[in-house]
């Protein structure tokens, strides 16, 4: 037996992916860390190259990564209880800090109850795994996340069950409610907390008041499913994320910990009846070993250091950075998509302008994403850029020098 036919067909695929324009580029292998000093933030090194680079295209919002008490807290829970669990959660899987990560986030979401996965996509799986059932009816925001979409297809949803309301548009959200089917009797909408190609954000009170009118219509009840990877721990005055920011609270919230909290892994928050039932049905909890202790004590001591003051003026800098750009590019008259948030997309409408500028400020020691046709519709290509608690008023000053001189170049 042999791959070799298999190969050969393979490669004519992925030929007309890159053809097409959607193959990955190769990746970049990162090679060092450096701390941050004087009045620069920190560095990285990658193989192959000299120089240092600012990263602008790191998820890791409040630069908590290498935090020393993180490390520490890691360290510990490794020597204690060893770097792996050695079973699924039911068949005594489950540790310690297991536990107290499920017991901490639902205290920092203000739920009853959570369960943790090993990322949001499997988070977003396991949810709809607990909550959905064959009639159950969906309704989400176009520009849902792809984890979202997939579980939704994972679960069965058919087209007769779902509906798709324009990107923030109330409306066109009423209109959806309005045509559901006599017959339904539960529902679900669901939404991005943070649009992560866009950086703007669900209106959750909006929405909140939109299915006020339907909330008795339904038998077995209307509830709202929030994947808020992008906002908790990075959003709102406390980084309690989208529902803090919006003044609205979903029923269910999905995260993660792999972004503002810079460890790894993933969470659902919502009632004891709604964890107990992802625990008992969830496929992607229930067939698939748990983090490893490490990442749960690391976020563990995250989400204390977000809740203290120290992670408040973490967060300060952050808004104060991401100020400091985007008043800067408006005033290099570079389009934007308004926002607070931490990613900072600078619409280009062009794909060879965009690849010009990712090449171009690399070579001047700055990582950025660049989305181009077709990753993205033509007209809609950008430089999505995500600000970092540990980046300084000297590193964002550097970021529009670059920013100018491109401008004067191309």
């Amino acid at each position: 037996m042999s791959t070799e036919k298999l190969d050969e067909q393979l490669m004519k695929e992925l030929k007309e992916l890159d053809k097409g324009g959607r193959c990955k580029p190769e990746e970049r292998i990162i090679t060092g860390y450096l701390p941050p000093r004087e009045d620069r933030g920190p560095r990285y090194t990658i193989k192959g190259h000299k120089k240092d680079y600012i990263r602008l295209n790191s998820n890791s919002y409040l630069s908590l990564s290498n935090h020393l008490a993180m490390i520490k807290a890691a360290d510990e829970a490794c020597r204690k209880y060893g770097v792996g669990p050695g079973a699924v959660r039911f068949i005594d899987g489950t540790f310690e800090p297991h536990v107290a990560l499920e017991q901490r986030i639902a205290e920092f979401t203000g739920m009853s109850a959570a369960k943790i996965f090993n990322s949001a996509y499997t988070s977003n799986c396991g949810a709809a795994f607990g909550i959905s059932d064959q009639q159950t009816y969906w309704i989400g925001d176009e520009l849902n996340h792809n984890s979202i979409i997939r579980a939704m297809r994972i679960v069965g949803v058919q087209r007769g069950n779902k509906a798709i309301y324009k990107h923030n548009d109330m409306a066109d959200l009423h209109r959806c409610l309005e045509n559901i089917p006599e017959s339904v009797k539960r529902v679900v909408v669901v939404f991005d907390g943070v649009f992560s190609m866009r950086g703007d954000y669900a209106p959750v009170d909006q929405i909140l008041e939109t299915i006020k009118p339907f909330e008795n219509k339904f038998e077995q009840g209307l509830i709202t499913m929030e994947d808020d990877s992008h906002g908790i721990g990075a959003y709102g005055s406390t980084g309690r994320g989208t529902a803090e920011y919006t003044q609205g609270q979903p029923d269910i919230i999905v995260g993660t910990f792999g972004k503002a909290f810079g460890v790894n892994g993933g969470f659902i928050a919502s009632s004891k009846a709604v964890i107990e039932s992802v625990r008992q049905r969830a496929d992607t909890y229930i067939y698939t070993n748990p983090l490893g202790v490490a990442d749960c004590a690391a976020a563990i001591e995250a989400i204390n250091i977000c809740d203290s003051p120290e992670g408040i003026e973490r967060l300060i800098n952050l808004k104060n950075r991401q100020d400091q750009l985007r008043q800067g590019i408006s005033s290099l008259g570079i389009e934007s998509i308004p926002g607070s948030h931490p990613v900072i997309p600078l619409l280009t409408r062009d794909s060879e302008k965009t690849k010009k500028m990712v090449t171009y400020f690399f070579n001047r020691g700055i990582m950025v994403v660049g989305l181009a046709f077709p990753v993205v519709p033509a007209g809609q290509e950008k430089l999505r850029i995500q600000i970092n608690a540990a980046h300084t008023k000297s590193d964002i000053d550097e970021v529009l020098n670059v920013l100018a001189d491109f401008q004067s170049q191309f």
